[in-house]
């Protein structure tokens, strides 16, 4: 198999060759008499594969529910192809013991039993319970599931996802949580902040007992805060941990997210797309979801039901944050596809996709006019998607003969 186009990170034109599931060679491009495809003259990027680190649900399917089956994580996992994405994690939400210990259990069981979502699954994100209760900072959680750190509860639930739980978001407002965290790190799991009332005191606790980064900095937090100090400075002052931001459009102002770069800077932010199960449903109340009541809005943004602020997830994928921050945070294409596919993918230890020989062969071919600085910057079009050497979504582009 080969992919032909535009190197994200130089631009140069190659045909990227693909032996098995990895890549066997990059050559300068040479036309052969096809053009298939996008075929709409211009030429795609070629970039490593999007890995998110946050996927609730996807295509009207969440993965915090009871009915959660194995089949249904097999569908979501090969629908998010379309999207662009050849990694992802799992994100299990704040809900009951025996809820979250079945999803859990559903996740794994449907690693175990098919390749096409061991391949996909990166690790599961297990966000919560041990979130703060306040209004504001637990967003869409459910308050009578927030609760304060149990080992032997979280030692339960990585026994029934087989070990595969790879980030722990929670909040380090509670008594000695610096050390459930310190254990929990020396588990091997990543511990992240989010959802937290904390002060400076705790934010600084918890990462000096191996916190390494804030979830959806920004977010899940009091609609007003006290000017200075709080726990988004905290967060973001300090250079132990890495970011994930949300840059839909909507959880973010543009201004804010460009701070939150700069001052983080590139390599220490990561995009996730914090996708849910509604994403794409019309405008509306919907009562039957994981967590809390859920409205969506005529604009596509999705709160917590009765309000227009709280939100509650997201409805974009994360392509759409790729081409957001080059926008608000002025980066360039290398750096906004890093921040969505290499680098999320190095801070987990999984091992994605490169523009390298030798590398997995987990690669997009995409269409994002303006990109290269030529006209104003459109809309990222995933056309094709390679994960693990197979082409599993969409029709690759060749050039035609000059």
């Amino acid at each position: 198999m080969r992919l032909s186009g535009r190197r994200y990170d130089t631009g140069e034109m190659v045909t990227v060759h693909i032996d098995g599931t990895i890549v066997s060679s990059i050559v300068p491009w040479e036309p052969d008499g096809t053009a298939l495809g996008l075929g709409n003259g211009g030429e795609p990027w070629i970039a490593p594969g999007f890995v998110d680190l946050q996927v609730n649900g996807y295509g009207g399917q969440e993965l915090t529910v009871s009915s959660l089956t194995v089949d249904e994580v097999a569908q979501l996992s090969v629908a998010l192809d379309a999207i662009g994405i050849t990694g992802y994690c799992p994100t299990v939400t704040t809900h009951a013991v025996e809820i979250l210990l079945h999803a859990l259990r559903t996740i794994a069981a449907a690693c175990q039993s098919s390749s096409d979502v061991a391949r996909r699954v990166a690790g599961i994100h297990l966000e919560g319970p041990y979130l703060s209760r306040e209004e504001g900072p637990r967003g869409a959680h459910q308050r009578e599931h927030c609760r304060p750190p149990d080992w032997d509860e979280f030692q339960r639930l990585q026994e029934a996802a087989d070990g595969q739980i790879r980030i722990l978001t929670m909040s380090p407002e509670f008594d000695r949580s610096h050390r459930f965290i310190s254990r929990v790190v020396d588990s091997g799991v990543i511990v992240a902040i989010g959802h937290t009332a904390a002060d400076s005191v705790q934010i600084k606790a918890a990462v000096d007992a191996g916190a390494r980064l804030s979830t959806h900095l920004g977010n899940g937090s009091h609609r007003q805060l006290r000017r200075h100090p709080n726990y988004i400075w905290d967060q973001l002052a300090d250079d132990r941990l890495m970011a994930s931001l949300i840059v839909d459009g909507h959880h973010l102002p543009a201004e804010v997210v460009k701070t939150f770069v700069r001052a983080k800077t590139p390599e220490r932010s990561l995009l996730v797309s914090d996708i849910t199960g509604l994403a794409g449903m019309p405008p509306g109340r919907y009562d039957d979801t994981s967590s809390s009541p859920v409205e969506v809005l005529t604009d596509g943004r999705l709160v917590v039901a009765g309000q227009d602020q709280i939100l509650a997830g997201a409805s974009l994928p994360i392509g759409v944050g790729v081409a957001n921050v080059m926008r608000f945070a002025n980066v360039d294409l290398k750096t906004a596809v890093e921040m969505a596919s290499t680098r999320p993918a190095q801070f987990i230890g999984y091992p994605a996709g490169q523009l390298a020989e030798g590398a997995a062969a987990d690669l997009i071919q995409f269409e994002l006019p303006g990109a290269d600085g030529r006209g104003d910057l459109e809309e990222l079009t995933v056309g094709a998607v390679v994960n693990r050497g197979e082409l599993v979504y969409g029709l690759p582009w060749h050039p035609a003969p000059q």
